[in-house]
């Protein structure tokens, strides 16, 4: 009886904390990678610039540490490969995105410069969500597409 109390307490506790970790916002619209601790927020800013900020468990941002991020991304024949350098709370791209409304991007991030890197793979679709504020490839809808009136609204 008491190894069932434990494995459904076990079980309630590990829900719970699936729970939190999907209830992350990104602070500033972007989308959340949570692959890595500290979770990132990727985003393009207005000069068409990655931004990287780094979140505890309760979506606030905290300072890029040691962190290392490279992005690869645009076409798969010549990519661009685009490296970061801190910027106060956030970490930012030394070039701007390639031209495009849809690209695909791999974002990879080190904890410390010898560690393993966390990889993050997605489509960066730059088009603008038809029922929220953010653009595609960040949106925090919930629906998936299945909806009338979304067509070609791919999550």
């Amino acid at each position: 009886m008491k190894t069932n109390i434990i494995a459904l307490a076990a079980l309630i506790a590990g829900l719970s904390f699936a729970s939190a970790a999907e209830k992350i916002k990104a602070p500033n619209g972007g989308r959340i990678i949570d692959s890595v601790e500290p979770h990132a927020e990727f985003l393009i800013n207005a000069d068409k610039k990655i931004e990287i900020r780094f979140l505890d468990d309760a979506g606030k941002v905290v300072a890029p540490a040691a962190q290392v991020v490279t992005v690869t991304m645009g076409d798969r024949a010549n990519p661009t490969k685009l490296a970061f350098a801190k910027d106060g709370d956030k970490l930012v791209s030394d070039k701007t995105i390639p031209e495009g409304k849809e690209l695909p991007v791999v974002v990879q991030i080190k904890t410390a410069p010898d560690a393993k890197s966390a990889t993050a793979k997605f489509s960066l679709n730059l088009a603008k969500c038809p029922t929220c504020e953010h653009a595609e490839y960040a949106c925090t809808c919930a629906h998936g597409g299945e909806e009338k009136g979304h067509e070609g609204h791919d999550h």
